[in-house]
This record gives C-alpha cells, structure tokens and sequence, in this order.
C-alpha cells in the first residue's frame, strides 16, 4: 500500500468535527424527548378499540417503518414546502423527520410493552377508580417502560448514527462537517476515520449499558419473573392488554 497517512489532517479537522458532533448530539436528543412523549398516545391509538383511530395510528406508524428514513428527510425538506409554501430551515427539517420516524418505532416497542402488563392489575386499577389517564401513568406505563428498556435504548442508538444522514440537507452535523474538511484536504482516509471513531465512542458506551441491562433482565427472570421475549416477538402483537381506548 503506498498511501501516505497524514495525522496532523485529523489534528487540525478535530475541534471543527468537535462543533459538528455537538450538532448531532443536540439534534439527538430533542429528538429522543419529544418521540419518547409522542409514541405513547400513538401506541394508545394504535390499542384503540376505535377502528379509526387504530387504523389511522396503524397506517402512520407503517408509513414510516417501512419507508426508509432518508427519503423522509428528502420529502420534509423539499416535498413539504411545495406542498404548504413554508420552507423550512434544515436543522428543523431533521428533527422533524427523525421524530416522526422514531416515534413510529417507538410506539410499537411500547404497545408491545403495553401488551405485556398483566390484564389483572389494569383491572385493579379500575377497581380503586382511577381514571384512564391514572392507569397509564401508574401502573401500564412504568411498567412498560421497564420491560422494553433495552429496546428503548437500541432504538436510540441507532437514531444517533442515522443522524449522520441529516448532513445531505445541508445540516453542519459532524458527518457534514467530516465531508467538507474530506472535501477540501482530500484526506478521506483520516477524516471519515475520525468521524467513524467518534461515533463509536459515544455509541458503544451505551450499547455496553444496554447489554448489561438485558443480563440484568434476564438473570431476574431466571429467579422467576417471566422471561423477556425476543426483540421479533415483542413487535408481533401478543395477548392484548385492557389499555384504555
């Protein structure tokens, strides 16, 4: 191999890479705290016994589950203003996109926790007259969340390296910033390097937090709570929980 590798290109392209990833880390978690919020009313929905409001939760949640992400971003950023006359800035194209996608995502992972919580304690509930709104606070949503934790976290995992997509809108997110620093020193080698590493860093932390969460999980179940299900069975729909319409 006759590349000649150049490191002080990484050096100099770090504290600008720096401001690109605080970008994408901005951008990720307003994103996370406004899907975690808006998927639980949309897996409520998508549980309605309301065949309107079940099929319209349904068919939004399948729209964007299973059309890929950067087509969205495309079709917020130049679709939506042809169609509403408002152009919308990038940085807000991509929260917008990203939180619709992963709140799809989302609300299945908590319907199929919703699903999980025990019809007898919803029952009780009602019993000692709290309302719809008191079932899911106390007992069905705390419970759920529990349950589909690690899901919860693999989902933004994964929603902060799809970040790196926003830099084709023209967002300065750390892969944009990469590209053009690639762009002007035509040291691609070094600069996607370093952006791959600092991905890396901040993904497999969590990713480790995750694992250990799942262990802990599945040791508690071997003591005799009830095993958690695989990842595939917990988005098929299972034995359906008294959750309110």
């Amino acid at each position: 191999m006759n590349y000649n590798f150049d490191w002080n290109v990484v050096a100099n392209a770090l504290p600008a890479m720096m401001q690109g990833l605080g970008i994408t880390i901005q951008i990720t978690l307003i994103t996370i705290v406004i899907s975690m919020v808006l998927a639980v009313p949309v897996a409520v929905a998508r549980m309605s016994k309301i065949e309107v409001i079940r099929w319209a939760a349904q068919g939004y949640i399948e729209i964007f589950r299973c059309t890929p992400l950067l087509v969205q971003l495309f079709w917020i950023f130049y679709a939506l203003p042809a169609l509403t006359g408002v152009t919308l800035p990038g940085y807000v194209s991509a929260v917008i996109a990203l939180t619709a996608n992963l709140t799809a995502f989302m609300a299945e992972t908590y319907r199929s926790g919703f699903q999980s919580v025990p019809v007898e304690q919803v029952e009780a509930g009602r019993m000692l007259q709290l309302s719809r709104f008191q079932q899911l606070r106390y007992i069905i949503v705390p419970q759920a969340m529990r349950q589909q934790l690690p899901v919860i976290l693999s989902l933004n995992i994964s929603l902060f390296k799809d970040t790196a997509l926003v830099s084709t809108i023209a967002v300065a997110d750390l892969m944009f910033i990469a590209n053009t620093i690639s762009s002007q020193t035509y040291r691609a080698l070094e600069v996607f390097t370093l952006a791959a590493l600092v991905y890396f860093a901040i993904a497999f932390p969590v990713s480790l937090i995750t694992s250990a969460i799942e262990r802990k999980m599945q040791n508690s179940s071997s003591m005799g709570a009830p095993p958690p299900r695989r990842l595939a069975s917990r988005m098929m729909p299972g034995t359906r929980t008294a959750v309110p319409a």
